[in-house]
């Protein structure tokens, strides 16, 4: 909820994000939820390789099966890690946005 909060006030680009406690609001890490993501396609893709050579399908079309197979399987069972870090990009590129606004307002003489 409070990603979701730092946006509302940099509709019109006036001013900057707010954060939970009324400061400036800091965009959530984006490390941990790629890192989730990365991993989590790995392991899919693992997961279903092995299964796919255990089953007696060969080296390297099991390996290409195994490849073809993730991807919707990632898409379906990664989602919410992938929402997460889409919303944690969105977030810091708002707050990339404000912290320029600010930038250029400061340099222009501005308030």
């Amino acid at each position: 909820m409070a990603e979701k909060n730092t946006t509302a006030n940099t509709t019109a680009g006036a001013a900057a994000p707010v954060g939970p406690a009324g400061g400036a609001a800091t965009p959530p890490k984006l490390l941990p939820w790629a890192l989730m993501y990365v991993v989590g396609r790995l392991s899919i893709t693992a997961a279903l390789v092995l299964i796919l050579w255990l089953v007696g399908l060969g080296s390297f079309p099991g390996l290409l099966f195994g490849l073809l197979l993730s991807m919707p399987v990632s898409y379906l069972l990664l989602r919410p890690s992938r929402d997460r870090l889409t919303e944690a990009l969105a977030a810091r590129a708002v707050a990339r946005k404000a912290a320029k606004d600010d930038l250029r307002n400061r340099l222009s003489g501005g308030e």
